[in-house]
């Protein structure tokens, strides 16, 4: 078994949900008393957002090239950031280390593919949403078109992600307002949608929504299970 390398943190709430489905999906197909072989980096996420906030991408760089470099020095064998955004920096970081980085967008796209799905809304956080570091990378790379809410309903995501979800509150009020969002999408044609931000899963279930979810949280930790056992 690979050693998995987590850069965590970004948030907490939604790092010990990749430490769970690791382990639960390592149970299922090893049995028995097996575990995964993990080794976790947990950054200060205020640190982190408050870098975003002022738009020093630099500064979040340097935070999470220390948490690769360290994961890789620790002994992993490969990494995942537990994070949609940060993926914007993803080459940059993929540069920084020698071990292999486990891309969520890619990994998304895949799973979207083999349902032969073309166009999917995306929620996220306001850079994941309108930045084209995901959009472009599913479009350009993966085939896939995306759609995305307007921009009144782009704040209210990103609010009740770091207000609410990133501090563990679920509101059922706030799970409306997704759930309206997302059929505003699915009137502009969206046949699935891309939970890009690792909160979502948290208000946001398969059973709230008519048309394929897509939890890029736990997408991603089951391809880590599936590089550490199986590549």
């Amino acid at each position: 078994m690979k050693t998995i390398g987590l850069i965590g943190g970004t948030s907490w709430v939604s790092t010990q949900d990749y430490y769970r489905i690791i382990n639960e999906a390592i149970k299922e197909k090893l049995g028995g008393l097996h575990s995964a072989k993990i080794i976790l980096y947990s950054v200060d996420f205020e640190e982190v957002i408050k870098f975003e906030n002022q738009e020093k991408w630099d500064k979040v760089a340097d935070i999470i090239i220390d948490a690769a470099q360290s994961v890789e020095k620790a002994g992993a064998d490969f990494a995942l950031i537990c994070t949609n955004t940060l993926h914007k920096l993803a080459d940059h970081i993929q540069k920084s280390i020698k071990i292999p980085l486990i891309d969520i967008r890619d990994v998304t796209a895949e799973k979207i593919k083999s349902q032969r799905l073309k166009k999917v809304g995306l929620l996220g956080l306001k850079p994941t949403m309108e930045r084209g570091f995901y959009k472009n990378r599913l479009t350009q790379q993966h085939g896939i078109e995306i759609v995305i809410p307007n921009e009144e309903e782009r704040q209210i995501i990103h609010n009740i992600i770091l207000d609410e979800l990133c501090l563990g509150e679920i509101k059922q009020s706030s799970k409306e307002k997704f759930k309206k969002i997302i059929q505003n999408l699915i009137a502009e044609g969206a046949e699935g949608v891309i939970l890009a931000c690792t909160e979502i899963p948290l208000l946001i279930k398969q059973g709230d929504i008519e048309i394929p979810l897509f939890d890029t949280l736990t997408i991603h930790a089951k391809s880590a299970v599936d590089y550490a056992i199986n590549e």
